[in-house]
């Protein structure tokens, strides 16, 4: 007998898969060049060079049964030793290689950090607006995700209900910032509250509440802002990381953990996400993708493209009387829709060969995403549609 739970997920389809498939058969039906696909966050611009350079010298030197054989079940000593010694530069912390567990991506590290930090009849909570999968990413643990509903003033943490929320039953708080979908950067101000009633609530409670922070567009970011780096501010930190974006590696999938040297049971969680591993069937990242990355882990391709895109999107949008928060980072933006069902705003958008994802999945009613990820000349040509949408329709 086939599992049901997963045949009925069949008939639960991601919106974003959804609505980026259809793009792609509209754009075999009028080409590629008149379709503007807003909704899949695939970054758009190259792969640095030095990457590729690197990956071909590795191919070329490293010996093959080296290279192409299994991995330690912990990733490369390598690759965690010049990702540890990376973060301790740049943040200031005191990581050492066993306290980094390399990942196929940030959804394979969120999903071996819930694990470590969670079981069955447990409470995960997070905040609207969310990525759409982290409910897939909960459900399979036993856990329960508890969604804080959304400060629209601002996209920061609605704190009054946060703190109605917590229980006996939260282990772990997981959060996104940069912010997908919405583009929001949890200010200095937001990480510190959340630090400060965590650390009374672990009090409290008498049992650690883990930090998940998922931050796969830490580079992205805007107007010379930066992002507080959370395990700075609270000591049961798990931060879970891709080079999908800052490399443009999405099919890679390569990222990791990185646990908080002052996390309680620090030298443990690593070889726990091992043992983790093995029930998951996730056996880390490939040996060559590891090499390639470790020694061109500082580096970003040039991600200014994605704020030349935000500005000229954010303008027009605000010319055309929408309602929207000014993203602080990642490739997304987040306005408010011209009527309340999001869902019939964004089908209404598909005749202007406009593709936008609706919010309701996202945890937010009555908004959409865009993901900007897409060449400039593209966003400049699509401003038109918008303007004949919005004119047309509304």
């Amino acid at each position: 007998m086939i599992n049901q739970q997963y045949k009925d997920m069949l008939n639960a389809r991601s919106p974003i898969r959804s609505f980026s498939e259809y793009a792609t058969k509209r754009a075999q039906e009028i080409g590629y060049e008149n379709v503007f696909d807003y909704s899949l966050g695939n970054p758009s611009q190259p792969v640095p060079n030095a990457y590729t350079e690197h990956t071909i010298d590795v191919l070329n030197n490293i010996p093959s049964n080296e290279l192409h054989g299994y991995s330690p079940t912990l990733g490369l000593p390598s690759y965690k030793e010049k990702i540890a010694q990376s973060l301790n530069k740049r943040f200031g912390i005191n990581y050492k290689a066993e306290h980094i567990f390399p990942t196929a991506g940030a959804a394979s590290a969120i999903a071996h950090a819930m694990r470590a930090v969670s079981k069955p009849g447990d409470e995960i909570i997070t905040f609207a607006p969310y990525f759409l999968e982290y409910q897939l990413y909960t459900a399979p643990t036993g856990a329960k995700l508890v969604v804080v509903d959304a400060d629209t003033s601002s996209f920061q943490i609605n704190f009054d209900q946060f703190e109605q929320l917590i229980n006996e039953k939260t282990s772990a708080v997981l959060i996104n910032t940069p912010n997908n979908p919405s583009g929001a950067v949890y200010s200095e101000e937001t990480i510190k509250k959340l630090a400060h009633i965590l650390e009374l609530k672990q009090k409290e409670y008498n049992h650690e509440i883990f930090i998940i922070s998922d931050e796969p567009y830490r580079e992205i970011v805007f107007d010379n802002k930066t992002v507080p780096y959370v395990a700075k501010y609270y000591d049961n930190t798990l931060t879970c990381y891709s080079y999908s974006k800052s490399l443009s590696l999405p099919g890679e999938r390569i990222g990791y953990v990185a646990v908080n040297p002052n996390a309680k049971d620090s030298e443990y969680l690593v070889p726990m996400m091992g043992q983790i591993s093995r029930g998951l069937g996730h056996n880390n990242p490939s040996a060559l993708i590891m090499r390639g990355v470790e020694d061109v882990c500082d580096i970003t391709c040039d991600m200014s493209v994605y704020e030349t895109n935000m500005n000229l999107i954010y303008d027009k949008l605000i010319e055309l009387g929408f309602e929207v928060i000014r993203p602080g980072g990642t490739f997304y933006i987040f306005p408010k829709a011209l009527e309340e069902d999001a869902n019939a705003f964004c089908q209404k958008a598909l005749k202007y060969d406009l593709i936008f994802v609706p919010s309701d999945a996202f945890g937010v009613k009555g908004y959409f995403r865009m993901a900007y990820c897409i060449d400039t000349d593209k966003v400049k040509r699509s401003l038109k549609a918008l303007e004949r949408f919005v004119k047309e329709e509304y």
